[in-house]
């Protein structure tokens, strides 16, 4: 099992305002990442669902400030509401499935996370990175929007099983339509489009389309999927062009703030959850986590005899 590094401070709160906080080193070999967490979450009672935003090439790198340049924690900035945690990693070079979940894992065994509602949505490379994702993982997005993008998994065939939204220009020279185009023909080899919607842009070009991050729209599509639909139907009711597209910045909120927490890597005393897995018990989930089995019960009002159930999350500080 992966460590989670004691210095990351993505704090947890009982009642607060708003927060967007740095998080860096938090996943041993993983991605760095913001995290957002809405203004009403309450840790205790309150299960929100996780937006996970894939950005583009040109904020590839090191520097975790580029992630904030545009994007959804960008529309947040703007003064865009967002009812939902709202991460944001960072890669280097290209997006591996793997150490996406692992950012998504994170953060799901350390907040109250409605596991039923992961939306993710990328533009770019990061159109590639939520195509690779959605296909590798179909049974936990509920979800899922790729701008511009592509694939470069060996099978596609899982994306049938999501209501997926793609959007791609056709005057886009950077990243031509055709490789969309590719992912829509491989998923009707695999034999069912019905939960998929594919826009052709007219005449659109590549950077116009990363205004779709910053519509209400967007998040009120996605927000309509749910994993606990059974037959995960797609909503088709909603309409994304060039004329919407103009009026993204129209109805932000302009009094919406929210605080920055960028902080150095000391090692606080935070809350933290742990996600009960198939062969855990009390003491290896204590040692994993530098604490004791007596404190464990004390932090979850258990007794060292209790049976521990698959998917539980256990306080473990």
């Amino acid at each position: 099992m992966r460590k989670i590094l004691l210095f990351c401070l993505c704090l947890l709160p009982l009642f607060a305002s708003a927060q967007l906080y740095a998080c860096r080193d938090s996943i041993q070999d993983g991605y760095n990442f913001w995290l957002y967490v809405p203004e009403d979450y309450n840790d205790t009672v309150m299960e929100k669902p996780v937006v996970m935003f894939l950005h583009g090439k040109s904020l590839c790198g090191k520097s975790l400030a580029n992630v904030l340049r545009y994007g959804s924690i960008d529309a947040l900035k703007r003064g865009r509401k967002i009812d939902a945690f709202v991460v944001a990693p960072q890669t280097q070079d290209t997006w591996k499935p793997d150490k996406v979940w692992e950012v998504y894992d994170w953060v799901k065994s350390n907040y109250n996370v409605d596991t039923c509602r992961l939306y993710v949505l990328g533009m770019s490379l990061g159109g590639y990175g939520t195509i690779n994702f959605t296909a590798t993982y179909p049974d936990k997005v509920a979800a899922a929007m790729a701008l511009c993008g592509g694939s470069t998994v060996d099978s596609l065939c899982g994306l049938t099983e999501v209501p997926l939204w793609i959007l791609h220009g056709t005057a886009d020279r950077d990243v031509p339509i055709k490789y969309s185009e590719f992912v829509v023909k491989s998923m009707i080899q695999c034999g069912d489009t019905s939960r998929l919607i594919f826009n052709r842009m007219p005449n659109e070009g590549h950077s116009h389309l990363a205004r779709i991050f910053y519509l209400q729209s967007t998040y009120d599509w996605l927000f309509e999927h749910s994993l606990r639909d059974s037959l995960r139907p797609v909503n088709k009711e909603y309409t994304i062009n060039s004329s919407i597209m103009n009026n993204a910045y129209s109805d932000f909120d302009t009094d919406f703030t929210f605080s920055v927490v960028d902080p150095k890597p000391t090692p606080p005393d935070y809350q933290r959850y742990y996600v009960i897995k198939k062969g855990d018990t009390l003491s290896k989930i204590a040692t994993e986590n530098g604490t004791t089995v007596s404190k464990i019960c004390k932090l979850n009002n258990m007794r060292k005899t209790d049976v521990l159930k698959i998917g539980r999350r256990l306080r473990v500080r």
